[in-house]
């Protein structure tokens, strides 16, 4: 595997994969990965013939109270596990690289950036998708993988690929999760044993809630949201930011259960935060008898 430090060297990577008529399947990090991202590089080594991943911690995307300083680097690993897991290039680009003095142009996606965790964390998402935005310029992939685990990051990039023509086929992939259910997340590590244990009860809770939706087809959301707190409830101390059903291509909020939907929530539990989603299918009413 071979190490890029340079936005010149990604270029001839993949101008020379190009050139071979070769496929590059893409998968952006912020590294302290885990078996999620690794699931990300193993899936792209199957659907492509080169695979590159790149590791930054994006100064943008962290707020005023988030400590981007703080943010594990641990490099030598990550770099045996990009290797270990097929990766053909590793990307470690420098922040003075990324933006150089006198940086000053951003990436807004508006409207599906200010709800949810956007309401939270203002300024983030457009960290997110202008520092995405620079990595596929750089690398210029063919296919980018992220996981649905961060499914309003995914639906943001997908908005901004297809309103800025992006050429590049944006991969979501299924949440990996801990066998309780737990979805794996570098944050885990901050939670206190006795809150690893209460964690797994938030993907109880969606579960709850997506069961609530396939015996209660075409009924008002209010039912299934009802359901989904009393679960969430259950974890002592726990500080919901939002539970929230919504269509699953716009974010919209959804009122009825209906169509193909999303169920996220937030919620801290002690000082980390955790967020976990899954699908909602609901079928006709009609269809169902």
């Amino acid at each position: 595997m071979k190490l890029l430090r340079r936005a010149s060297e990604a270029v001839r990577f993949s101008d020379d994969v190009r050139r071979r008529g070769l496929s590059l399947g893409f998968v952006p990090t912020m590294g302290a990965l885990h078996a999620g991202h690794l699931s990300l590089i193993r899936r792209a080594r199957r659907e492509n013939h080169r695979v590159a991943v790149s590791i930054f911690v994006n100064p943008l995307q962290f707020g005023p109270t988030e400590d981007y300083s703080r943010y594990p680097r641990p490099v030598s690993r990550d770099t045996a596990l990009c290797r270990k897991a097929g990766a053909d290039v590793l990307l470690l680009p420098e922040p003075a690289a990324m933006y150089p003095e006198g940086f000053g142009t951003h990436v807004e996606v508006e409207g599906v950036s200010d709800t949810l965790c956007g309401s939270f964390r203002p300024g983030h998402f457009r960290g997110v998708a202008t520092v995405v935005l620079k990595l596929f310029n750089m690398m210029r992939p063919h296919r980018a993988y992220f996981g649905e685990k961060d499914y309003q990051q995914l639906t943001i990039l997908r908005r901004m690929s297809r309103d800025l023509n992006v050429p590049i086929e944006i991969v979501g992939c299924p949440t990996v999760r801990e066998a309780d259910g737990l979805a794996l997340s570098s944050r885990n590590a901050y939670l206190a044993p006795h809150e690893r244990a209460w964690a797994p009860r938030l993907y109880q809770a969606l579960s709850a809630g997506a069961a609530y939706a396939r015996t209660h087809p075409g009924d008002a959301a209010g039912g299934l949201l009802k359901t989904v707190r009393a679960g969430i409830d259950t974890i002592p101390g726990a500080r919901p930011d939002y539970v929230a059903l919504v269509d699953a291509a716009s974010l919209e909020p959804a009122k009825r259960l209906r169509g193909e939907l999303r169920l996220l929530a937030a919620v801290r539990i002690g000082k980390t935060r955790l967020i976990d989603n899954i699908p909602v299918i609901c079928k006709d009413k009609a269809r169902s008898r």
